[in-house]
């Protein structure tokens, strides 16, 4: 079966995946935003706070993990999709939990044509965004590790001007 035209946004925390997923949505692109940021949003409506929901770590990343494979159950194999962060992402969070991974990346392979690694930005702290800057250092290592792994094709994506980071995308399609 041929891969569907899934693309993943990637890298660590602050590093630009939601604002160039907001300009690939302005150019007619259909993108998933960041699971994590979504569920912990819903959560926050009824009144469960980000820190509350997270207070078991472990569990939250599995949450994390099975939405975003129901969302790729759902998501059209024939349509060209911009992903925040893909399901390999799941294998470095489900590492820093202490948690199994052999089930996920038995599940994460072949699921994507290209990813994309972001270079960090500037740190901004806020209520999604917990993480400790050894926490964020580890991370970006294990989610290279996790896409390399499993042997994606990678575009490294330098600091730069989102609409310079956006040609590039566009022009590696």
């Amino acid at each position: 079966m041929e891969t569907p035209p899934w693309y993943v946004l990637t890298g660590t925390i602050c590093s630009g995946k939601s604002e160039l997923i907001k300009e690939l949505m302005k150019v007619g692109y259909n993108c998933v935003p960041e699971v994590a940021r979504t569920l912990i949003d819903e959560y926050e409506t009824i009144g469960i706070s980000s820190k509350e929901l997270r207070k078991d770590e472990s569990k939250f990343q599995q949450m994390v993990l099975e939405r975003k494979l129901g969302i790729e159950e759902q998501t059209p194999k024939n349509q060209t999709v911009f992903f925040d962060r893909g399901v390999p992402d799941s294998i470095a969070y489900f590492e820093i939990c202490g948690l199994l991974t052999d089930d996920i990346k038995t599940v994460s392979r072949d699921r994507y044509r290209k990813v994309y690694f972001l270079e960090r930005l500037i740190f901004k702290k806020d209520y999604v965004r917990v993480e400790d800057e050894a926490t964020i250092i580890k991370l970006n290592r294990l989610l290279l590790k996790s896409y390399k792994d499993l042997g994606y094709e990678i575009v490294y994506i330098q600091e730069m001007p989102v609409d310079e980071r956006l040609k590039i995308i566009l022009s590696s399609l």
